[in-house]
């Protein structure tokens, strides 16, 4: 099996940055893994169409930070391609909600009844999964299939390539990921994940007014975390 960039549905910026990663035989692998699954039966989130929503909302000269999460959310209609991020309608899940709870700590802002980040995507903010494919009711189901490979060749190539942007590494998966960044040239923020199972450690963190305190010392615009208002 081969695969054909024109077949991949991710913008024209993104593809030729990721280029040499596409054509590479992990990610020939993934597709197979996917096409099985399909095969088999198996209900798979996102749609396929969405897989690689993250970059398509996130032109690659715009990108500011980069929000890693795990991967896809496994159930009905959750799932839309962004870390954390759910379609508008959605009830908000927890992780999400505790993501809310800290921007109101943080800067004031009331809790969203809207899931969808898409309005942080379009400002330059990657929500990038480490996973990008899950089936349905089955959490890192689709763990070993490869994805990681490459999104860890993203960070990899970002932090190579880009300078000066922020990375938020929530929890210990994401944490684990440090070491793929030079920091050096960029920015990291941790802190633990979400979840309200986890630990406390997230509530407090700051680190939306953080990141656009930094934002502004290189120059560049912050963030609108307010996810009510326009862009």
């Amino acid at each position: 099996m081969q695969i054909n960039l024109d077949q991949i549905l991710i913008s024209d910026d993104w593809k030729a940055f990721l280029k040499d990663e596409f054509l590479k035989p992990y990610f020939v692998q993934i597709k197979q893994n996917y096409i099985s699954a399909l095969k088999q039966g198996f209900m798979l989130y996102p749609p396929a169409k969405l897989t690689f929503n993250a970059f398509n909302l996130t032109p690659l000269n715009s990108l500011k930070i980069v929000l890693l999460g795990q991967d896809p959310y496994h159930q009905p209609n959750q799932a839309m391609g962004l870390s954390f991020s759910v379609p508008s309608g959605i009830k908000v899940p927890p992780s999400l909600k505790n993501i809310f709870k800290e921007l109101e700590l943080d800067l004031g802002i009331k809790a969203s009844l809207n899931g969808d980040l898409s309005k942080w995507a379009k400002q330059g903010v990657l929500l990038l999964n480490s996973i990008l494919s899950v089936k349905a009711n089955e959490p890192a189901s689709c763990a070993s299939w490869g994805w990681q490979e490459f999104s860890d060749a993203v960070i990899k190539k970002l932090s190579d390539e880009k300078e000066n942007l922020i990375f938020l590494l929530w929890g210990n998966f994401a944490r684990a990921k440090k070491s793929l960044i030079d920091e050096k040239k960029h920015f990291i923020l941790e802190a633990a994940h979400p979840s309200p199972l986890a630990r406390t450690g997230f509530l407090g963190c700051k680190h939306f007014s953080k990141s656009n305190e930094i934002l502004q010392s290189l120059g560049k615009s912050p963030i609108d975390w307010d996810l009510e208002g326009s862009i």
